[in-house]
């Protein structure tokens, strides 16, 4: 169900497939359009329609696209008998369901718990009222009692999240000691996302056509060009996603911000006001959670479900609208090395550094230290001493650069090293 303006566009497409992606089948669909109702959201005679169309079909549950006040949701069920949830109720059933870390599953409780906290003062008054579907179990509860119980679970519930983000915070910081660069990947769910991870990592991870497949992190080391990545698999963005997801995402969203590149993914198989709409989205999401400054390299994926007419036409219209368009097919593994050159391109922060070392027992191990982390293009033993010349990123050559002080050899950083 949507209601919607005039100047809108019609979205149960999108609610369809997140109704599916949530396990329900959709027996039927319902539009208006008007200014929102106070009471049902939509208007009185189109409520009438509503529930005449649940005893018809024999629909269980009702899923409206709009946001739902808490009175609006109570006067729908009483008016039609089954319980009634809006887009965002309907989201969290699917993150949920899909959820198979802890940190996952925390981050949606705090969502529920905040979503709970906003509404229970009005839901415990209205459930005292008469009881409808969706509003069970509230009665015995005052207000301030149900609201302090929301509230302690809450503050467990990020209490437990702050350990883990803690945990996070020095696997980063080990990360940049190692001096490997980081790269996510970020898009509108069901885009592709999990497939390109696929086909870089050469791994797999689960893939489905549903939305909202990954709802936490993955995170592998992918070499190419004799350099080193940490390649991130992210949750997908999505229209109008809540403010308090946003939230409580936001330990799963941060491997995006410290991130040296991202890799925006599009679905180009799609029509082309879909495609910049989406992409819009995901530039605003990025510019939300604060990575806005970091360079993205956008693929455009899925040209396996088009012609080479269609896929030309198609890149001309968005060369201009999407930030380094490259077009690739995760499942085809099409143009994967064009998308690892241009990787390389934009991460120009790589530097070619020499130095030399005196031989001791601790020369061998450091040796195997910068081999395993950095590109060692030429090494050089004499007598005494080892000569040698690699490439790495610029806070990793620093690390180099104190370790071989330290064992009392000479370092100097030559140049930026030339990109493929």
């Amino acid at each position: 169900m949507q209601r919607r303006l005039n100047r809108e566009n019609s979205s149960l497409g999108e609610l369809k497939k997140l109704a599916e992606a949530a396990g329900y089948t959709v027996v039927a669909k319902l539009e208006q359009t008007r200014t929102p109702d106070s009471r049902y959201q939509i208007g009185a005679g189109k409520v009438e329609e509503l529930a005449a169309l649940v005893k018809e079909t024999g629909a269980e549950k009702i899923l409206f696209d709009n946001s739902l006040k808490t009175v609006q949701s109570y006067n729908l069920a009483k008016a039609t008998r089954i319980e009634v949830i809006d887009r965002f109720q309907l989201i969290l059933e699917i993150f949920t369901k899909r959820a198979t870390t802890t940190e996952a599953q925390l981050q949606i409780q705090l969502a529920t718990q905040r979503y709970e906290l906003a509404h229970a003062k009005e839901k415990v008054r209205l459930t005292k009222m008469k009881e409808q579907p969706g509003f069970m179990g509230l009665g015995a509860y005052e207000a301030d009692v149900y609201q302090d119980a929301v509230k302690r679970q809450i503050s467990t519930i990020q209490k437990k999240l702050e350990k883990i983000r803690e945990k996070r915070l020095l696997h980063r910081e080990r990360r940049t000691e190692l001096g490997f660069t980081a790269i996510s990947l970020a898009g509108y769910t069901s885009a592709g996302k999990s497939s390109l991870f696929n086909a870089l990592t050469e791994e797999t991870v689960r893939v489905g056509r549903t939305l909202f497949t990954t709802l936490s992190t993955t995170t592998r080391l992918v070499e190419f060009a004799k350099r080193k990545f940490l390649l991130t698999d992210t949750v997908g963005f999505i229209d109008r996603l809540p403010l308090t997801l946003m939230n409580a995402f936001h330990s799963t969203l941060e491997e995006t911000i410290f991130s040296d590149l991202i890799i925006l993914i599009l679905d180009i198989s799609e029509n082309t006001e879909t495609i910049e709409k989406k992409n819009n989205i995901c530039l605003e999401t990025i510019d939300r959670i604060g990575a806005a400054g970091i360079p993205i390299i956008t693929a455009l994926n899925k040209i396996d479900l088009l012609n080479e007419t269609e896929i030309k036409q198609k890149l001309e219209m968005l060369k201009e609208k999407t930030k380094n368009p490259i077009l690739t097919s995760a499942l085809r593994h099409t143009n994967l090395e064009l998308l690892q050159q241009e990787i390389l391109k934009k991460l120009e922060n790589y530097v070619q550094a020499s130095f030399s070392i005196p031989m001791t027992n601790q020369t061998m191990p450091f040796m195997s230290w910068v081999r395993e982390r950095a590109n060692v293009q030429k090494v050089n033993f004499t007598n005494n001493s080892v000569q040698v010349v690699f490439e790495a990123t610029y806070s990793f050559a620093e690390h180099v650069r104190k370790r071989v002080e330290e064992l009392g050899g000479k370092f100097e950083a030559n140049h930026a090293a030339k990109q493929g």
